[in-house]
C-alpha cells in the first residue's frame, strides 16, 4: 500500500461519457500518533475499509494509504458511483416448526409469509436489495472504521470521556475530510464532522487548507509543508544524513529502523550535522549510540578507521532561518547531558573489580525454585569448566572458561547496565577487559548471552563457546528439572530462545555434546525442525532419524538427515522407499516383527512342521534355526528373486552398519540403494502369503530383515511420500 499519488481516477460510460467512478479520500487529524503506531495504523485502515465495500458489494481498483505524525488516510481509487443491486438469502426455521418461530422470521426480515420460499420443508427468504449511491454507503463505513479502530493504546478526552461508551482515538482526534469524487461524504463523530479542509505543517502553514479531493490532495499539503509519503519521508532522512557524513568526512552508521522513526516523527524532514565532545568517547561506543539512539533518536558517525566519531545527525521537522544551527546547539546541549550522566555511571563502575560486584548476586533471586543468580552462576561455572576439560569444546582453557563463567552476570549490577540494561554482558566484557583479565575472559563476557535469535552471530572462540553453551544449558536443565518446560505458546522463561541457541552453537561449531535427557533432547528435537525449515530441511527427515532411539548428537543427526534428504529426494531414494512401505505395509497387516519368531520344540533345534509354538528370541535360538527364520539359509526350490534379495540383504546389512559406525552416511544409504532392484524384483516375482505356512514365515522374515536393515540408517515409516 502506497502512499496517495495526484493522478485522478474516473471511469466514463463509453456511451454517454459520463463518469461511473470516482476516487475516495479519507483524512483522519488528531494530536501526534506515535511513529511506532504508523505502519500498522496503515494496514488496519486499509484492510477495515476493503471489508466494510466488500459488505455493500463494492470493490476500488486500489487502496493507498498514508500516515504522518498527525494523520491518518486513504485513497480508494476508481471506486464505483453506485453499488450493484444485489439478492440476500436468509434461512429460517422449518414449515413445521412453532407459529412462534415463523413470526419471528418474519418480523426480522421485513416479508409475508407468502413470500417465503419453501424448501423441502424450511423457510428461506429471498430478499432484493435495489442498488444504492456508494456515498451513501461511505459515510457510515468511516463511521464504524473510526469507532472501532484496533489501536494498541488509544484514549478518550473532554467532557465526554466521563462515558465510557464515548470514542476513543489514538490521540484527540480534531478532523475528518471525506470527499468522493469533489463532493463531502457526511461523516459525524462524536462532534467531530466532515469536510474538505485539513492543516498543513504546525509551524509552517497552521491555517485551514481547501481540498478539492484525491488528485491534488498530496501536492496541496505538499505545498504546505507536509509530506504524506511515508517512504519519501525516510528517502530523505537517509539520502540527506548520508550527505552531510560525507561532507564531514565521516560515515553513517546505517539504522533503517531509525530512519522509519524518525520518518514517523516529522512532516518535514530536514537532517542535520551536530557534534559532541571527543573527551566523551572513552565511554564504551555502545553506550554511546545508544544514548544517541534510544533517547534523541539521532544517528551516530564513524570515522576512516571506523571508530566512532563525536558527532551525530538529528532530524529536525522545520526549515529553520538560521539553517538549523539554533536546533543543532539546543541537541547539543541535551546530548551533552546525556552522554554525562553516562560517563559518570562507567567511571563508578571502573572503581569496583567485577569479583566484588559479583558478589551481590547472592542476594538477587534468579527463581524462588532456582536459587540465586550466584548459585545459577555457580552451576554455569562447573559446566562451562567441564565441556573444557572433556574437550566437548576443543581448545578451550578450563581456568578461563571458569574465570569468564564466574564474572559472566556480574555487571547486572553495575550503575551502567541498571541505565542501559540492553547492554549486559557487553558492558561486563569492556569491565573485564579494562580490569585486566585475559582477552578470551574478557571477550567470552561480553559475547556469552550469544546467539540471542536466528539471525545473531554464533559465537566461534573457545571460551566464549564453553561459557555461551553453559548459560543455555544451565537454563534448560534448570526449568526442565524443576518441571517448568514451556506450555503452548506460553513461555515465560525464554527456553526456545535457549534451545534454539544450544543449536546454533552446537552445530555452528560441530561439537559432539551427548545430551542424554528425555524430555529435554524431544524439545530440542522440536526446537530443531523449525531451526532447519528455514534452510529447506525437511521435518519428517528428522523425525526419521530421531526415531531410531539413542540418537543424541545434534551434529551426527543434521549429517544423517542430509544425506537421507539427498537419497530419499532422488530416484533410487523414492523407489526404495515404495518397497519399503510396501513391506512394512505387509508386515503391519500381520503384526509380523522379527526378533521374535517361532521356537522349535525339536531337541535338535530343527522347526516341527505345522506347530504353533510360544514366541522367543531370535538370539536365543539354535544358529541353523536362526539362520532359516532370517532366510540366510534357503532351500534348494526358492525362487531366484528370494535368493536375491537375501544375498543383496547380507551385503547391505554389513555395509550399511560399517558405514553408519563410520558416520559415512552417504555410504550407508549407498549401501540401501543396493537394495532397490532386488526388492521390487522380489514382489514382482514372489507371493509372500504363500499357501505353505513354512516358505510364508521365511519371506515375511526376510521381509522383517530388509525393513530392519532400512531402519539401520532411518525409519523410514516416518517419511512421508
Amino acid at each position: 500500500m502506497s502512499a496517495p499519488s495526484t493522478r485522478e481516477h474516473a471511469e466514463l460510460d463509453p456511451v454517454s461519457a459520463v463518469p461511473t467512478t470516482a476516487d475516495f479520500l479519507l483524512e483522519l487529524l488528531s494530536e501526534e500518533i506515535p511513529a511506532r503506531m504508523q505502519a500498522r495504523a496503515r494496514n488496519d485502515l486499509a484492510r477495515m475499509f476493503a471489508e466494510e465495500l466488500a459488505k455493500a458489494g463494492l470493490e476500488a481498483e486500489e487502496i493507498e494509504t498514508f500516515a504522518t505524525p498527525r494523520r491518518l488516510g486513504l485513497i480508494a481509487r476508481a471506486l464505483p458511483l453506485a453499488t450493484a443491486a444485489f439478492s440476500e438469502e436468509l434461512k429460517g426455521p422449518r414449515s413445521s416448526a412453532p407459529p412462534q418461530a415463523l413470526e419471528g422470521f418474519l418480523r426480522k426480515t421485513g416479508l409475508t409469509q407468502d413470500q417465503l420460499v419453501d424448501r423441502d420443508g424450511v423457510y428461506f427468504a429471498v430478499i432484493d436489495k435495489p442498488g444504492q449511491p456508494s456515498a451513501a454507503v461511505l459515510g457510515g463505513a468511516v463511521e464504524r472504521i473510526i469507532r472501532n479502530f484496533p489501536w494498541p493504546k488509544s484514549m478518550r478526552w473532554g467532557a465526554a470521556s466521563a462515558s465510557t461508551s464515548s470514542l476513543r482515538w489514538v490521540r484527540p482526534l480534531q478532523g475528518i475530510v471525506a470527499l468522493f469524487g469533489d463532493a463531502i461524504v457526511p461523516v459525524e463523530v462524536e462532534g467531530v464532522s466532515s469536510g474538505a479542509s485539513t492543516v498543513g505543517h504546525r509551524f509552517h502553514h497552521p491555517g485551514p487548507i481547501t481540498l478539492g479531493g484525491a488528485s491534488d490532495y498530496a501536492e496541496k499539503l505538499r505545498a504546505c509543508h507536509v509530506i504524506v509519503d511515508a517512504d519519501e519521508r525516510a528517502a530523505i532522512i537517509r539520502d540527506r544524513a548520508r550527505a552531510l557524513a560525507g561532507e564531514a568526512g565521516l560515515s553513517l552508521v546505517e539504522d533503517e529502523g531509525l530512519v522509519a522513526e524518525n520518518a514517523g516523527l516529522t512532516e518535514w524532514p530536514v537532517p542535520l550535522l551536530g557534534r559532541f565532545d571527543a573527551d566523551y568517547l572513552d565511554v564504551p561506543p555502545e553506550v554511546i549510540q545508544l544514548t544517541a539512539r534510544s533517547n534523541q533518536k539521532y544517528f551516530v558517525l564513524r570515522d576512516d578507521s571506523g571508530a566512532l566519531a563525536p558527532a551525530f545527525i538529528c532530524t529536525a521537522n522545520i526549515e529553520s532561518s538560521d539553517g538549523g544551527a539554533a536546533i543543532v546547539a539546543g541537541n547539543q546541549r541535551v546530548l551533552a547531558a546525556r552522554l554525562s550522566d553516562a560517563r559518570f555511571f562507567w567511571e563508578q563502575d571502573l572503581k569496583t573489580p567485577l569479583d566484588e560486584q559479583a558478589k551481590k548476586l547472592s542476594e538477587i533471586v534468579f527463581h524462588e525454585k532456582l536459587g540465586t543468580v550466584a548459585e545459577r552462576v555457580g552451576r554455569i561455572a562447573d559446566l562451562a569448566e567441564w565441556l573444557a576439560i572433556e574437550a566437548i569444546v576443543p581448545g578451550c582453557d578450563p581456568d578461563h572458561a571458569r574465570r569468564a563463567a564466574e564474572l559472566s552476570k556480574a555487571d547486572l549490577v553495575t550503575g551502567m547496565v541498571g541505565e542501559f540494561p540492553e547492554l549486559q554482558g557487553l558492558i561486563g566484557g569492556y569491565l573485564a577487559e579494562a580490569q585486566g583479565e585475559p582477552k578470551a575472559v574478557a571477550e567470552a563476557v561480553r559475547d556469552h548471552y550469544k546467539p540471542v535469535g536466528q539471525g545473531d552471530d554464533v559465537p566461534t572462540a573457545p571460551v566464549t563457546v564453553a561459557v555461551a553453551l553453559a548459560d543455555k544449558l544451565d537454563t534448560l536443565r534448570a526449568f526442565f528439572g524443576a518441571g517448568m518446560p514451556p506450555t503452548g505458546s506460553k513461555d515465560p522463561f525464554a527456553l526456545r530462545r535457549a534451545a534454539l541457541g544450544v543449536i546454533q552453537i552446537v552445530t555452528g561449531n560441530g561439537l559432539r555434546l551427548p545430551i542424554a535427557a528425555g524430555d529435554l533432547l524431544d524439545f530440542l528435537a522440536d526446537r530443531l525442525k523449525v531451526q532447519q525449515r528455514e534452510a529447506g530441511v525437511r521435518h519428517d527427515l528428522i523425525d526419521a532419524v530421531f526415531a531410531l532411539g539413542g540418537e543424541d548428537d545434534l551434529v551426527r543427526v543434521l549429517a544423517r538427515v542430509a544425506a537421507l534428504q539427498s537419497f530419499v529426494e532422488g530416484g533410487e531414494g523414492a523407489n526404495l522407499l515404495a518397497g519399503y512401505k510396501r513391506a512394512a505395509n505387509i508386515l503391519k497387516k500381520e503384526g509380523w516383527d522379527l526378533p521374535r519368531v517361532m521356537a522349535d520344540r525339536g531337541e535338535q533345534g530343527m522347526p516341527q512342521t505345522g506347530e504353533e509354538d510360544p514366541l522367543a528370541m531370535v538370539e536365543e535360538m539354535p544358529e541353523l534355526v536362526r539362520e532359516m527364520a532370517l532366510g540366510s539359509a534357503l532351500p534348494a526350490d526358492a525362487p531366484d528373486a528370494e535368493r536375491a534379495l537375501v544375498a543383496a540383504l547380507d551385503a547391505a546389512e554389513s555395509g550399511a552398519k560399517a558405514a553408519v559406525e563410520a558416520e559415512d552416511f552417504a555410504a550407508a544409504m549407498g549401501a540401501l540403494a543396493s537394495l532397490r532392484g532386488p526388492i521390487d524384483a522380489f514382489f514382482e516375482a514372489v507371493t509372500v502369503n504363500d499357501a505353505d505356512s513354512a516358505v510364508r514365515r521365511r519371506r515375511l522374515n526376510i521381509l522383517a530383515r530388509f525393513r530392519d536393515a532400512v531402519h539401520g540408517v532411518a525409519d523410514f515409516s516416518r517419511i512421508e511420500g
